[in-house]
């Protein structure tokens, strides 16, 4: 889950032990917050039938615990903690509303105790904050506050938009799943595949937000990609007959491994071919092939499996020069007959400049000129492979264009290096 933390005076440029102590706390209650959000907004929601509600009262047990663990000290059981103070502060809300005196019945007979519901709730929790009647948006910013515990704020930071907009999203979404009578449920067999297929769209959008930001404000947001893949366990886990769940897992792990090298000291960005492979954690590229092996041992391949076994290629290579080019365009090629959009064909185009030649590459780019006018990667591509070909000054004119589209710090860096 992102850190909260709190505003601090900044008296002195040395961090002293009480805030050393705060910050600890601080990444404590988070920690224990990632855990248990979704866990206790699902017991609630099943208890007591009120999504809004439920939601609301775990966002106050967490300001509860900002507020009084670090002078009280973290519980010996934060969980019990935080599940006591939700109940007490749901039933003092429904107890002042007497629209709500069955609710209130319903939740005092309920201490909300986990028990073999619970990894069901969590997993209910997301197929209804991802239900397709909701625009993809409103999914991602339900997932998050409700299953994740992210502030209002932090979604906002996170995605580019204003609080008032995120707050909306929300509202809108909280709305619709009760007028529009959302089952708070696991859908059926005969409708789990197209309702995954959300899910795994809402994380992977997630993942790929925290894994290189599109904002301007920093070069990744780890916290949110870690929670992505936090999400993408718990469905794994609850769902392990599920290939394309267990195919975008491996996709983020392997993606993470490599983490640790993408940026120097300085912040700048390291392109592949220049990162230090020994500095990759290469027990998480285990653990990211065994569970694309799992995926396909169940013999159903997805899209997320083949790009999951494009970044093993990657991820096993000893060094940039023996990459299996050719067998990575193989499996671009599947991709774009599973899953065809033009980001797609872009990254096609990069593979088989490394394994046809340049020229080969530029010519596919072209292609996706028009589709493409607006993405800073395109024009990025672009530009390298006009390099290649001998042609400095349409490369300039193509970094150009990059450099107004992009926003991410360490994409225009290396953008205003190439430039330079």
């Amino acid at each position: 889950m992102a850190a909260i933390t709190p505003l601090r005076s900044g008296r002195s440029s040395t961090t002293s032990t009480a805030e050393q102590t705060r910050n600890a706390t601080d990444a404590a209650v988070a920690a224990v917050f990632r855990e248990e959000a979704g866990r206790l907004t699902g017991a609630l929601v099943r208890a007591i039938g009120d999504f809004d509600l439920a939601e609301e009262v775990v966002q106050d047990s967490l300001v509860a615990a900002l507020e009084k663990w670090p002078e009280q000290g973290i519980p010996d059981n934060p969980g019990a903690w935080l599940t006591t103070t939700a109940r007490r502060r749901a039933i003092d809300i429904l107890r002042r509303d007497k629209r709500y005196r069955e609710k209130l019945l319903l939740l005092e007979r309920s201490d909300l105790r986990p028990d073999q519901a619970e990894a069901d709730d969590r997993l209910r929790l997301l197929f209804t904050c991802c239900h397709p009647a909701l625009s993809q948006e409103a999914q991602v910013a339900l997932t998050l506050r409700a299953v994740v515990g992210f502030t209002t704020a932090e979604i906002a930071s996170a995605f580019l938009v204003s609080e008032a907009t995120v707050g909306q999203r929300i509202v809108r979404a909280k709305r619709k799943i009760v007028d529009a009578h959302i089952p708070y449920r696991v859908p059926d067999i005969s409708e789990r595949a197209a309702r995954l297929d959300g899910v795994l769209s809402v994380l992977y959008l997630m993942f790929n937000e925290g894994y290189l930001s599109r904002g301007a404000a920093v070069a990744m947001r780890r916290d949110l990609a870690d929670d992505a893949i936090w999400l993408a366990r718990l469905v794994s886990t609850l769902m392990p007959d599920q290939p394309e769940a267990l195919g975008l897992l491996a996709l983020m792990t392997l993606n993470m491994a490599r983490s640790a090298a993408r940026f120097d000291t300085a912040g700048e960005m390291v392109l592949l071919p220049d990162q230090d492979r020994s500095r990759w954690d290469h027990a998480s590229i285990a653990d990211g092939i065994a569970l694309l092996e799992g995926a396909g041992a169940l013999k159903a391949t997805g899209p997320y499996q083949i790009q999951a076994a494009i970044a093993a290629l990657h991820s096993e290579a000893v060094s940039w020069s023996e990459t299996d080019w050719h067998q990575i365009v193989l499996l671009y090629d599947a991709l774009v007959g599973l899953a065809d959009s033009p980001v797609v064909r872009l990254n096609r185009a990069v593979a088989l400049g490394h394994f046809a030649g340049p020229e080969a590459a530029l010519g596919e780019v072209n292609d996706l000129a028009i589709a493409l006018s607006d993405y800073h990667l395109f024009h990025s591509t672009r530009a390298e492979l006009l390099d290649q070909v001998g042609e400095p000054a349409l490369a300039r004119e193509a970094r150009l264009r990059a450099l107004e589209l992009c926003q991410n710090p360490a994409e225009r860096a290396l953008l205003e290096r190439r430039l330079r």
